[in-house]
């Protein structure tokens, strides 16, 4: 918080406010996606072992929501 001539300047604690919700609410939410993926993974391959590889492509996929999140973080931390 910088202080110029009597008016006190809250964008960069504003930025680091959104980076941070950025990266909590994308991991809140690819938790929320993954629970219920994991569930179902889990009960196809104690049916079908062969579903492995195909059960495990689909528990990854929420998790590129994170990296989605954390890219627009660093990009809100350095370039704004």
């Amino acid at each position: 918080m910088a202080i110029e001539n009597g008016i006190v300047d809250v964008t960069p604690g504003l930025i680091a406010i959104g980076a941070g919700l950025a990266v909590g609410l994308a991991g809140l939410g690819s938790g929320l996606g993954e629970k219920d993926i994991g569930a179902a993974a889990v009960g196809a391959i104690t049916e079908d072992p062969s579903l492995f590889g195909r059960a495990m492509i689909f528990t990854v996929l929420p998790e590129t929501v994170v990296i989605f999140g954390l890219v627009i973080a660093i990009m809100c931390l350095f370039v704004l």
